[in-house]
């Protein structure tokens, strides 16, 4: 290989390799405040409940290193830090903006997303459950960044150009995820779907890991489709 192709290559896989630590760097950074703010909620929010009576439980688990989870009630949130640094196809909105066309590589983002699930699915290790995507955090080297999410998240942060992520947009972040999934109850399956099981299952005591649940489980509602 000559030398100039050879000096090339080094030179680009330089700027790509520190490009994606640096934004890998502040996603992370921004995971960790998250993580912190979960905690605190969590602690907040049980003191404030606990004279509710009931079964009413609020719990924060480091699920792992780039992993948390957040239960409140009935619903966990997980939160998870993808390890890897992305940019977006050709037809997406964020090459439009003039902050992205001036300089590429504003493009580049971390991501952090946030799954709703029933709480029974991980109290019972029903394997077969489903979560859902409740919404996904874009987060660049200057941590700018935007929301893709369901309904309130939709709408809160969407200029990539100007929004910088902060304790404040984080809070309102978790917030709306939390009223979201709160909000969004289980609807049961259609009756076909859940007709059929076998004698081994039955025999074998594990009917409800085969029994597959989630909140909207074999049906779709296009309204509620913000992605």
């Amino acid at each position: 290989m000559a030398e100039g192709k050879y000096d090339k290559i080094v030179e680009l896989l330089k700027k790509k390799v520190t490009l994606k630590q640096e934004v890998y760097s502040k996603t992370r950074d921004v995971f960790e405040e998250l993580r912190t703010m979960l905690m605190e909620i969590s602690s907040d929010l049980t003191n404030r409940v606990k004279n509710f009576g009931g079964d009413l439980t609020v719990t924060f688990k480091d699920a792992s290193e780039f992993e948390v989870e957040f239960t409140l009630a009935d619903e966990t949130l997980l939160f998870v830090m993808h390890t890897n640094i992305f940019t977006f196809d050709s037809t997406h909105e964020v090459w439009k903006s003039p902050y992205v066309q001036q300089n590429k590589d504003n493009a580049y983002c971390g991501k952090i997303f946030i799954y709703n699930f029933l709480s029974d699915s991980f109290k019972y290790n029903r394997t077969n459950d489903v979560g859902y995507l409740v919404g996904r955090i874009f987060i660049n080297k200057d941590k700018h960044f935007f929301v893709e999410g369901k309904k309130q998240l939709s709408y809160l942060y969407n200029d990539f150009s100007t929004s910088v992520i902060d304790s404040e947009c984080l809070m309102k972040i978790i917030e709306s995820a939390i009223l979201y999934s709160l909000d969004f109850d289980p609807f049961t399956p259609p009756f076909e779907q859940q007709g059929q099981i076998s004698v081994g299952e039955v025999i074998n005591a594990n009917l409800q890991s085969r029994i597959t649940t989630g909140k909207r489980l074999g049906f779709k509602f296009q309204s509620d489709s913000n992605f």
